[in-house]
Protein backbone atom coordinates (compact mmCIF):
# COMPACT_ATOMS: atom_id res chain seq x y z
CA UNK A 1 0.00 0.00 0.00
CA UNK A 2 1.03 3.64 -0.45
CA UNK A 3 1.20 6.20 2.32
CA UNK A 4 -0.53 9.55 1.97
CA UNK A 5 0.21 12.57 4.15
CA UNK A 6 -3.08 14.40 3.64
CA UNK A 7 -3.68 16.62 6.67
CA UNK A 8 -7.24 15.41 6.95
CA UNK A 9 -5.92 11.99 7.87
CA UNK A 10 -2.72 12.77 9.80
CA UNK A 11 -2.87 16.08 11.62
CA UNK A 12 -0.05 15.69 14.14
CA UNK A 13 2.94 15.40 11.78
CA UNK A 14 6.00 14.55 13.89
CA UNK A 15 6.17 15.03 17.64
CA UNK A 16 7.83 18.15 19.13
CA UNK A 17 11.55 18.12 20.00
CA UNK A 18 12.27 16.11 23.12
CA UNK A 19 15.23 15.92 25.47
CA UNK A 20 16.52 12.76 27.08
CA UNK A 21 15.62 12.37 30.74
CA UNK A 22 18.57 10.06 31.39
CA UNK A 23 21.86 9.24 29.71
CA UNK A 24 24.84 7.08 30.61
CA UNK A 25 27.96 5.40 29.29
CA UNK A 26 27.71 1.61 29.24
CA UNK A 27 30.84 -0.54 29.20
CA UNK A 28 30.14 -3.47 26.87
CA UNK A 29 33.63 -4.97 26.96
CA UNK A 30 36.14 -5.45 24.12
CA UNK A 31 37.44 -1.98 24.91
CA UNK A 32 34.15 -0.28 23.88
CA UNK A 33 31.84 2.02 25.82
CA UNK A 34 28.42 2.95 24.43
CA UNK A 35 26.45 6.15 24.87
CA UNK A 36 22.91 5.21 25.96
CA UNK A 37 19.94 7.51 26.55
CA UNK A 38 16.26 7.38 27.41
CA UNK A 39 13.41 9.81 26.82
CA UNK A 40 9.61 9.91 26.87
CA UNK A 41 7.60 7.98 29.46
CA UNK A 42 9.77 5.88 31.85
CA UNK A 43 6.78 3.55 32.35
CA UNK A 44 5.75 3.46 28.69
CA UNK A 45 6.13 0.88 25.94
CA UNK A 46 9.87 0.29 25.60
CA UNK A 47 11.20 0.91 22.10
CA UNK A 48 14.83 0.67 21.01
CA UNK A 49 15.74 2.99 18.16
CA UNK A 50 18.65 1.64 16.07
CA UNK A 51 20.39 4.26 13.96
CA UNK A 52 21.80 3.81 10.49
CA UNK A 53 25.20 3.88 8.90
CA UNK A 54 27.11 1.95 10.13
CA UNK A 55 28.67 4.94 11.82
CA UNK A 56 25.96 7.61 11.55
CA UNK A 57 25.30 7.91 15.28
CA UNK A 58 22.14 9.23 16.90
CA UNK A 59 20.51 12.49 15.91
CA UNK A 60 18.19 14.33 18.28
CA UNK A 61 15.35 14.17 15.75
CA UNK A 62 14.74 10.42 16.23
CA UNK A 63 12.93 11.06 19.53
CA UNK A 64 10.21 12.92 17.60
CA UNK A 65 9.12 9.71 15.87
CA UNK A 66 7.37 8.45 19.03
CA UNK A 67 4.55 9.71 21.23
CA UNK A 68 6.48 10.66 24.41
CA UNK A 69 3.43 9.98 26.57
CA UNK A 70 3.20 6.39 25.37
CA UNK A 71 6.74 5.26 24.62
CA UNK A 72 9.85 4.73 26.72
CA UNK A 73 12.29 5.76 23.97
CA UNK A 74 15.76 4.21 24.12
CA UNK A 75 18.63 5.14 21.82
CA UNK A 76 22.33 4.36 21.69
CA UNK A 77 25.38 5.21 19.61
CA UNK A 78 26.79 2.05 18.07
CA UNK A 79 30.45 1.15 18.47
CA UNK A 80 32.84 3.72 17.09
CA UNK A 81 30.45 6.61 16.48
CA UNK A 82 28.62 9.46 18.14
CA UNK A 83 29.44 9.71 21.83
CA UNK A 84 30.57 6.09 22.10
CA UNK A 85 34.26 5.35 22.51
CA UNK A 86 36.80 4.70 21.11
CA UNK A 87 35.77 6.90 18.20
CA UNK A 88 35.88 5.42 14.67
CA UNK A 89 37.43 2.21 15.99
CA UNK A 90 37.25 -0.82 13.70
CA UNK A 91 38.64 -3.18 16.34
CA UNK A 92 36.06 -5.58 17.81
CA UNK A 93 33.45 -3.88 15.67
CA UNK A 94 31.33 -6.36 13.71
CA UNK A 95 27.65 -7.12 13.31
CA UNK A 96 27.87 -9.84 15.94
CA UNK A 97 29.38 -7.35 18.41
CA UNK A 98 26.55 -4.86 17.82
CA UNK A 99 23.87 -7.54 18.18
CA UNK A 100 25.46 -8.58 21.49
CA UNK A 101 25.45 -4.92 22.55
CA UNK A 102 21.72 -4.69 21.87
CA UNK A 103 21.04 -7.61 24.20
CA UNK A 104 23.44 -6.15 26.78
CA UNK A 105 21.39 -2.94 26.73
CA UNK A 106 18.11 -4.83 27.12
CA UNK A 107 19.45 -6.78 30.09
CA UNK A 108 21.01 -3.67 31.62
CA UNK A 109 17.65 -1.86 31.45
CA UNK A 110 15.83 -4.98 32.73
CA UNK A 111 13.44 -5.08 29.78
CA UNK A 112 11.93 -8.45 28.91
CA UNK A 113 10.31 -7.40 25.64
CA UNK A 114 10.62 -4.30 23.50
CA UNK A 115 9.74 -2.83 20.16
CA UNK A 116 12.58 -2.42 17.66
CA UNK A 117 12.67 0.57 15.32
CA UNK A 118 15.48 1.02 12.83
CA UNK A 119 16.41 3.01 9.77
CA UNK A 120 18.65 1.89 6.88
CA UNK A 121 21.50 -0.13 8.48
CA UNK A 122 19.35 0.00 11.61
CA UNK A 123 16.75 -2.13 9.80
CA UNK A 124 19.41 -4.77 9.18
CA UNK A 125 20.28 -4.87 12.86
CA UNK A 126 16.63 -4.82 13.97
CA UNK A 127 15.78 -7.78 11.74
CA UNK A 128 18.90 -9.72 12.76
CA UNK A 129 18.23 -9.07 16.44
CA UNK A 130 14.60 -10.18 16.12
CA UNK A 131 15.62 -13.31 14.22
CA UNK A 132 18.11 -14.21 16.95
CA UNK A 133 15.95 -13.21 19.95
CA UNK A 134 12.30 -13.30 18.78
CA UNK A 135 10.89 -13.86 22.28
CA UNK A 136 12.22 -10.46 23.38
CA UNK A 137 10.62 -8.48 20.52
CA UNK A 138 7.03 -7.25 20.66
CA UNK A 139 6.95 -5.50 17.26
CA UNK A 140 9.15 -3.92 14.60
CA UNK A 141 9.01 -0.65 12.63
CA UNK A 142 11.50 -0.26 9.78
CA UNK A 143 12.41 2.66 7.50
CA UNK A 144 14.53 2.35 4.35
CA UNK A 145 15.24 -1.39 4.41
CA UNK A 146 18.77 -2.67 3.82
CA UNK A 147 19.07 -6.47 3.59
CA UNK A 148 22.89 -6.48 3.32
CA UNK A 149 22.95 -8.73 0.28
CA UNK A 150 25.65 -8.45 -2.37
CA UNK A 151 23.17 -6.83 -4.77
CA UNK A 152 22.29 -4.17 -2.16
CA UNK A 153 25.92 -3.20 -1.68
CA UNK A 154 26.46 -3.19 -5.45
CA UNK A 155 23.49 -0.84 -5.86
CA UNK A 156 24.91 1.66 -3.36
CA UNK A 157 28.62 1.52 -4.04
CA UNK A 158 29.61 0.31 -7.50
CA UNK A 159 29.67 2.05 -10.86
CA UNK A 160 27.40 -0.54 -12.45
CA UNK A 161 24.98 -0.29 -9.56
CA UNK A 162 21.68 1.54 -9.67
CA UNK A 163 22.60 4.69 -7.75
CA UNK A 164 25.69 5.43 -9.86
CA UNK A 165 23.64 5.09 -13.05
CA UNK A 166 21.17 7.68 -11.80
CA UNK A 167 23.76 10.05 -10.28
CA UNK A 168 26.82 9.63 -12.54
CA UNK A 169 28.12 13.15 -11.82
CA UNK A 170 27.99 12.68 -8.05
CA UNK A 171 29.47 9.21 -8.39
CA UNK A 172 32.41 10.59 -10.37
CA UNK A 173 33.09 13.07 -7.55
CA UNK A 174 32.79 10.26 -5.01
CA UNK A 175 35.41 7.97 -6.58
CA UNK A 176 37.81 10.71 -7.68
CA UNK A 177 40.11 10.07 -4.72
CA UNK A 178 40.38 6.33 -5.48
CA UNK A 179 40.04 6.21 -9.28
CA UNK A 180 43.72 5.29 -9.80
CA UNK A 181 43.25 2.19 -7.62
CA UNK A 182 40.06 0.85 -9.15
CA UNK A 183 41.65 -1.28 -11.83
CA UNK A 184 43.24 -3.37 -9.09
CA UNK A 185 40.54 -3.46 -6.43
CA UNK A 186 36.89 -2.68 -5.65
CA UNK A 187 35.63 0.70 -4.47
CA UNK A 188 35.28 -0.59 -0.89
CA UNK A 189 38.80 -2.06 -0.94
CA UNK A 190 40.26 1.17 -2.37
CA UNK A 191 38.68 3.33 0.32
CA UNK A 192 39.58 0.78 3.00
CA UNK A 193 43.21 0.99 1.92
CA UNK A 194 43.15 4.74 2.46
CA UNK A 195 41.40 4.47 5.82
CA UNK A 196 43.87 1.86 7.06
CA UNK A 197 47.11 3.11 5.51
CA UNK A 198 46.68 6.72 4.38
CA UNK A 199 47.85 9.90 6.10
CA UNK A 200 45.33 11.80 8.23
CA UNK A 201 44.57 14.46 5.62
CA UNK A 202 43.85 11.85 2.93
CA UNK A 203 41.67 9.87 5.35
CA UNK A 204 39.57 12.95 6.07
CA UNK A 205 39.27 13.72 2.37
CA UNK A 206 38.13 10.14 1.67
CA UNK A 207 35.63 10.18 4.55
CA UNK A 208 34.10 13.45 3.34
CA UNK A 209 33.80 12.09 -0.20
CA UNK A 210 32.10 8.93 1.07
CA UNK A 211 29.69 10.79 3.31
CA UNK A 212 28.83 13.36 0.63
CA UNK A 213 27.98 10.58 -1.85
CA UNK A 214 25.48 9.11 0.59
CA UNK A 215 24.03 12.49 1.54
CA UNK A 216 23.59 13.51 -2.10
CA UNK A 217 21.54 10.43 -2.99
CA UNK A 218 19.54 10.35 0.26
CA UNK A 219 17.12 13.15 -0.56
CA UNK A 220 15.05 13.89 -3.63
CA UNK A 221 15.92 17.56 -3.16
CA UNK A 222 19.63 17.18 -2.51
CA UNK A 223 20.40 20.90 -2.73
CA UNK A 224 19.65 21.27 0.97
CA UNK A 225 22.68 19.18 1.96
CA UNK A 226 25.26 21.00 -0.19
CA UNK A 227 27.03 22.37 2.87
CA UNK A 228 30.48 22.57 4.39
CA UNK A 229 31.09 18.99 5.54
CA UNK A 230 33.57 20.28 8.10
CA UNK A 231 30.55 21.38 10.16
CA UNK A 232 29.93 17.71 10.88
CA UNK A 233 33.38 16.24 10.30
CA UNK A 234 33.20 13.64 13.08
CA UNK A 235 30.09 12.11 11.56
CA UNK A 236 31.68 12.05 8.11
CA UNK A 237 34.74 10.24 9.49
CA UNK A 238 32.82 7.61 11.46
CA UNK A 239 30.27 7.09 8.68
CA UNK A 240 32.89 6.74 5.96
CA UNK A 241 35.26 4.49 7.88
CA UNK A 242 32.66 2.22 9.46
CA UNK A 243 30.46 1.83 6.38
CA UNK A 244 33.54 0.96 4.34
CA UNK A 245 34.70 -1.50 7.01
CA UNK A 246 31.35 -3.29 7.11
CA UNK A 247 30.77 -3.35 3.35
CA UNK A 248 34.29 -4.63 2.68
CA UNK A 249 33.47 -7.56 4.98
CA UNK A 250 29.97 -8.14 3.51
CA UNK A 251 28.46 -6.74 6.70
CA UNK A 252 29.76 -9.82 8.55
CA UNK A 253 26.70 -11.91 7.68
CA UNK A 254 26.03 -14.72 5.23
CA UNK A 255 24.55 -13.87 1.84
CA UNK A 256 20.75 -13.42 1.98
CA UNK A 257 20.73 -14.44 5.64
CA UNK A 258 17.75 -12.27 6.59
CA UNK A 259 15.28 -13.53 3.99
CA UNK A 260 16.41 -17.11 4.49
CA UNK A 261 15.61 -16.84 8.22
CA UNK A 262 12.61 -14.52 8.13
CA UNK A 263 10.24 -17.32 9.16
CA UNK A 264 11.60 -16.97 12.70
CA UNK A 265 9.78 -13.63 13.09
CA UNK A 266 6.56 -14.46 11.24
CA UNK A 267 4.56 -14.02 14.44
CA UNK A 268 6.02 -10.57 15.18
CA UNK A 269 3.95 -7.68 13.76
CA UNK A 270 5.86 -5.12 11.74
CA UNK A 271 5.58 -2.08 9.49
CA UNK A 272 8.00 -1.58 6.61
CA UNK A 273 8.32 2.05 5.44
CA UNK A 274 10.17 2.80 2.23
CA UNK A 275 10.40 5.82 -0.07
CA UNK A 276 9.53 4.93 -3.63
CA UNK A 277 12.54 6.87 -4.89
CA UNK A 278 15.03 5.71 -2.27
CA UNK A 279 18.42 5.69 -4.02
CA UNK A 280 20.48 4.44 -1.06
CA UNK A 281 18.42 1.31 -0.44
CA UNK A 282 16.37 0.24 -3.43
CA UNK A 283 12.66 -0.37 -2.95
CA UNK A 284 13.07 -4.02 -3.94
CA UNK A 285 14.62 -4.61 -0.48
CA UNK A 286 11.40 -3.64 1.26
CA UNK A 287 9.17 -5.36 -1.29
CA UNK A 288 11.06 -8.66 -1.07
CA UNK A 289 10.98 -8.47 2.72
CA UNK A 290 7.22 -7.88 2.76
CA UNK A 291 6.69 -10.84 0.43
CA UNK A 292 8.64 -13.14 2.78
CA UNK A 293 7.60 -11.76 6.18
CA UNK A 294 4.02 -12.81 6.84
CA UNK A 295 3.43 -10.21 9.57
CA UNK A 296 5.28 -7.34 7.87
CA UNK A 297 3.10 -4.69 6.22
CA UNK A 298 4.75 -2.61 3.48
CA UNK A 299 4.05 1.12 3.40
CA UNK A 300 5.47 2.81 0.28
CA UNK A 301 5.87 6.57 0.58
CA UNK A 302 5.38 8.25 -2.82
CA UNK A 303 7.58 11.18 -3.84
CA UNK A 304 10.08 10.33 -1.10
CA UNK A 305 13.66 9.14 -0.91
CA UNK A 306 15.77 7.61 1.86
CA UNK A 307 16.33 10.26 4.50
CA UNK A 308 14.19 10.99 7.54
CA UNK A 309 14.82 14.66 6.72
CA UNK A 310 12.07 14.15 4.16
CA UNK A 311 8.86 15.21 5.99
CA UNK A 312 6.85 12.52 4.20
CA UNK A 313 9.15 9.83 5.57
CA UNK A 314 9.11 11.29 9.09
CA UNK A 315 5.34 11.51 9.12
CA UNK A 316 4.99 7.94 7.88
CA UNK A 317 7.19 6.76 10.76
CA UNK A 318 5.04 8.63 13.29
CA UNK A 319 1.88 7.17 11.78
CA UNK A 320 3.41 3.69 12.04
CA UNK A 321 4.56 4.06 15.65
CA UNK A 322 1.16 5.49 16.65
CA UNK A 323 -0.61 2.55 15.02
CA UNK A 324 1.78 0.06 16.59
CA UNK A 325 1.29 1.58 20.05
CA UNK A 326 -2.47 1.21 19.68
CA UNK A 327 -2.05 -2.40 18.55
CA UNK A 328 0.25 -3.26 21.47
CA UNK A 329 -2.04 -1.60 24.01
CA UNK A 330 -5.03 -3.54 22.72
CA UNK A 331 -3.21 -6.88 22.50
Amino acid sequence: MEFTNKKAEFMHHIYPPLKAYYSELLDVGDGHTLYLEQSGNPDGIPVLYIHGGPGAGLSDSYRSFFDPNIYRIIGFDQRGCGKSTPFASLINNTTAHILADIQRIREHLQISKWMLCGGSWGTTLALLSAIEYPLHVSSIVLRGVFLAREQDMQWFLHGNGGAAQIFPDHYASFIEIVKDRLGKMSVAEAFYQIFSQGDELTKVHAAKAWCMWEERISLMNNSIIEQDMSQNLNRAISLGMLECHFIKHNCFIDEDYILQNIDKINSIPGTIIHGRYDMVCKLENAYSLSQSWRAGQLLIVPEAGHSTSDPNISEAICHATDAMAKFLQES
